[in-house]
């Protein structure tokens, strides 16, 4: 039997995208609000801060002109160049300096930081799941995920716990030290793990930018892009304000935050098991189709979810997200692999989440405009008392319900018609 040179390197791989994830982790949502309400920024604003993840994905189109050669170097270099800049978004806060110089110079760091994360990632998932042999991909992308959310469910309780105690005895500065400290640990680790990890010699290299530009030409790359940009728009719409609907209008603490987190991680465990293995035996285009059908019912829960409801509504939300989530990502990234050709698949994966981040951008910048709107209304839209973030969640319900249409009508209708006319 053949000795399987790539078995640590797909460990160091899962190990990597866990500690990844728990970066990730304090950016994101609650920690990302208690960080932009220290600052004083707005809520609208922080819907905008909270999308640049979107846009930086336009940026995954500088990986198309530097895709010759091999991945490794560039992407660790850049990966610890944009953990530094997310460790510094703790430190930016405890500076000395006016209100809008501050939130001026948090803006750029988190802007460029997620810039260059979007630069690397196309090369490092390329360089990374071309070390997963293909009839395994759906059960090693669940695999991977699970050990993520386990990682993460111990450390956003931590965390949330930390900043929560920190908050109530007036002593946030300290919490954001530990934070930044925190950040830097994870950094150091992140990086061990690539460096352990092989990288398979280059075998499919487009030579010229003629030749990359035409994968724009290629129709199932068009295909798998349309699906990218409608899902982008529809999340962005509605996800960038939630963080600050639990911390201000919800009342949640950090510590009901994580608990939440834990619990959805739960969900999305599950859900990966099931998804991972569905996708292997059906299709990545079934399994995303009922996927987005469960995204839809999750969102659906927020159109009625008030301070009243809240702890219930939300929470249901977060499971029912969670649970579509488990699949949304994975298959995603997995249709570029089904539909596209080797070759192409940096590019792939390059152009249609470029253009989906900045469809998703670009939605977040006019549902921000509609949350300030309403907001500065008294909480009133169309002569309703109704709060911003009820109106967004029915936005992102159409705009779901539009996507599960185009997948059911395109990459499932349209696989039936091709094997029938055979």
């Amino acid at each position: 039997m053949e000795k399987d040179l790539y078995k640590t390197s797909r460990t160091m791989y899962i190990i990597e995208a866990g500690l990844e994830y728990l970066i990730s982790i304090l950016f994101a949502d609650a920690f990302l609000a208690t960080l932009t309400s220290s600052l004083g920024i707005s809520d609208s604003l922080t819907g905008i801060i909270s999308s640049f993840i979107s846009l930086g994905c336009v940026f995954q189109l500088i990986a198309m002109f530097m895709s010759r050669g091999r991945a490794k170097r560039t992407v660790i270099i850049l990966s610890v160049f944009n953990q530094l800049l997310f460790m510094f978004l703790y430190v930016i806060p405890l500076t000395s300096g006016g209100k809008s110089f501050k939130i001026a110079i948090f803006v750029v760091c988190i802007f460029v930081a997620y810039l260059i994360y979007n630069i690397a990632h196309p090369k490092k998932i390329n360089w990374l799941m071309s070390l997963v042999p293909d009839g395994q991909r759906g059960r090693f992308t669940a695999t991977k995920e699970i050990i993520s959310l386990i990682m993460g469910m111990a450390f956003s309780f931590g965390m949330g716990s930390v900043i929560d105690y920190y908050k109530e005895i007036g002593d946030i500065r300290t919490a954001f030290i530990i934070c930044a400290i925190v950040v830097f640990v994870l950094m150091l680790m992140h990086t061990a793990t690539m460096l352990l990890t092989r990288e398979k010699p280059v075998e499919h290299v487009l030579e010229d930018r003629h030749e990359i530009l035409n994968v724009l030409k290629d129709k199932n790359l068009i295909r798998v892009s349309v699906i990218f940009l409608i899902w982008y728009i529809a999340t962005y719409a509605a996800n960038p304000f939630y963080g600050t609907y639990q911390t201000k209008e919800l009342g949640f603490s950090l510590t009901f935050v994580s608990v939440l987190s834990i619990v959805s991680a739960v969900a999305r465990v599950i859900s990966s098991i099931f998804m991972g293995s569905y996708a292997d035996k059906r299709s990545f285009a079934k399994m995303i189709r009922l996927c987005f059908l469960i995204a839809a019912l999750a969102f659906l829960c927020n159109v009625f979810c008030v301070p009243e409801n809240g702890k219930i509504l939300f929470t249901a939300y977060k499971i029912l997200y969670s649970v579509a989530m488990g699949g949304i990502n994975s298959a995603l990234i997995n249709l570029c692999y089904d539909y596209v050709s080797p070759e192409k698949r940096v590019h792939a994966l390059a152009v249609t989440q470029a253009l989906a981040g900045l469809a998703g951008f670009f939605s977040t910048l006019v549902t921000s405009l509609l949350v300030g709107k309403i907001q500065e209304n008294g909480n009133l839209f169309l002569g309703m008392s109704l709060y911003a973030q009820q109106v967004v969640s029915a936005i992102a319900v159409i705009l779901t319900l539009a996507v599960i249409t185009y997948v059911s009508l395109t990459l499932i209708k349209g696989a039936k018609l091709k094997n029938q006319s055979r």
